[in-house]
């Protein structure tokens, strides 16, 4: 049997996870979540230095309380 040497290209993956492509399916998520949560709930979408990041986070005092007691956002994300 032959050897096959598979070598991981770094920095394609990288381009890769920041692409416009990836921002846009990451937004779309976001936005789903944020939905599942209901009001008060916010997200966000930021470029680090090798991937695209999406967060959904609780804005406001009310949501806060609500993603402590229940977690709304661990919930929705499932």
């Amino acid at each position: 049997m032959a050897k096959n040497i598979f070598k991981v290209n770094r920095s394609g993956i990288a381009g890769l996870m920041k692409s416009p492509e990836m921002q846009v399916i990451l937004e779309e998520k976001a936005t789903a979540i944020q939905k599942r949560c209901g009001e008060g709930y916010n997200h966000d979408l930021h470029i680090g230095k090798n991937r695209a990041n999406a967060m959904v986070f609780a804005e406001t005092f009310q949501a806060k309380k609500d993603n402590s007691k229940n977690n709304t956002i661990l919930k929705a994300v499932r």
